[in-house]
């Protein structure tokens, strides 16, 4: 997997070092930003070139594009917490569907922009084991200027260029709770049984207030949103959130030092609503008083 930017070759540099080095591949998965970009345009229709007939420089490999997306819709770029957080989920999901299907992984974070290099890393972490690299792709400055939007597609020995491995903590297989905490949840008539009557449970010890809390992480509110849909400090809507997980903690059995976050409950209440009908918030604060500032 290799993110992109507009620039094609830093597909080709990172995919001819890694052949060079004798590693057998397969597969590219390319990760970029939406193809209505005309530098990714570009990029996409160098790349389906050099893969034609699903060979690459002789070799059998396929290619396949993937374009960030969040709510179905391709982003043209990470520009605030909400949208930095859809990517961390769509890399996540996406690197826990190749690891199930048994794939070695090199991911290549050189392409697009930094934050979605680091996006793709931290999923990395706990989606990957200890099998699959992670690489930098180096080019000298002075190439960079050569190549630039794929003006040189395949680098000469003698211009530098070199695939450097990145150090990378596989948390995941270390922890496996934590890959599992950080696993979706099925679709929403999926729901397990289990996880149902553990919501149920939690719910009913709730106050209002904790509900409104509740609701508004499960919808996918980061939780200064929700502080601030809810005319409350972030302070106060910790204060509820470590109450609701620690409900949680007792009705899904977990030990006290499996640490929860309000992914856990985006993850497990955002169905369960969904089904019970309960996912819909009020015009006002709970308590009947009309919006003020937030206070803590």
């Amino acid at each position: 997997m290799i993110t992109m930017g507009g620039q094609a070759q830093v597909v080709t540099f990172a995919l001819d070092g890694l052949l060079a080095a004798g590693e057998t591949i397969d597969h590219v998965l390319v990760l970029h930003f939406s193809p209505d970009s005309q530098r990714v345009l570009r990029a996409l229709q160098q790349l389906s070139g050099e893969f034609a007939g699903g060979r690459y420089r002789g070799c059998p490999i396929s290619y396949d594009r993937m374009p960030v997306e969040t709510n179905g819709q391709s982003l043209v770029h990470i520009r605030n917490e909400r949208e930095a957080e859809a990517v961390w989920q769509f890399a996540r999901d996406t690197l826990a569907g190749l690891k199930q299907q048994g794939e070695r992984l090199h991911l290549c974070i050189a392409g697009g922009p930094r934050i979605l290099a680091l996006t793709l890393t931290s999923a990395a972490m706990l989606q990957c084991d200890h099998r699959d690299r992670l690489w930098h792709l180096y080019t000298p400055p002075e190439f960079i200027a050569q190549a630039r939007d794929g003006a040189i597609l395949h680098a000469p020995p003698e211009a530098g260029v070199r695939l450097v491995p990145v150090p990378m903590a596989p948390l995941g297989s270390y922890f496996p709770a934590l890959r599992q905490l950080s696993q979706p949840l099925p679709p929403t008539g999926q729901l397990t049984p289990e996880d149902s009557a553990f919501c149920e449970r939690v719910w009913k010890q709730l106050t209002e207030r904790q509900k409104e809390v509740v609701k508004a992480l499960a919808a996918g509110d980061l939780p200064q949103e929700a502080a601030d849909r809810l005319y409350i400090s972030l302070k106060t809507l910790d204060t509820h959130k470590t109450q609701i997980l620690a409900e949680c903690r007792v009705a899904w059995g977990l030990p006290e030092d499996e640490y929860l976050t309000f992914h856990f409950l985006r993850e497990r209440f955002g169905p369960w609503l969904a089904l019970q009908g309960r996912d819909r918030f009020p015009t006002h604060p709970v308590d009947g008083t009309q919006p003020q500032s937030r206070v803590a």
